[in-house]
């Protein structure tokens, strides 16, 4: 699967369009690594357990547009952006969407 934030994917002849594709996932740290991260707070410095978290839901979430995408036929999506919320307390929501497309092979 081709996965581009243009509108097109270069050197390539988009030959249909899809539609709207989109995958999404809620993640959240355990106590013990939220805690952890609440004391870092206090020193300063990147929060590894957040950023672990993120990346991890950023996976996740491209992971089931990706399979979205590939339900509908399409072989690349274009226009990919990543989007993040908070739900709740320690809890962040990715979304990750595009518009899926075929293009010449």
């Amino acid at each position: 699967m081709i996965i581009v934030t243009t509108e097109s994917v270069p050197g390539k002849k988009t030959i249909e369009y899809k539609g709207f594709v989109k995958g999404s996932t809620v993640q959240s740290k355990h106590i013990g690594k939220d805690i952890m991260a609440g004391l870092k707070t206090i020193v300063g410095g990147e929060l590894k357990e957040y950023t672990e978290m993120m990346e991890e839901a950023r996976e996740k979430a491209i992971e089931r547009m990706v399979k979205n995408a590939n339900a509908n036929g399409a072989n690349a999506i274009v226009g990919m952006r990543l989007e993040s919320s908070s739900v709740m307390q320690n809890a962040s929501e990715i979304i990750a969407y595009g518009t899926a497309v075929v293009v010449e092979v």
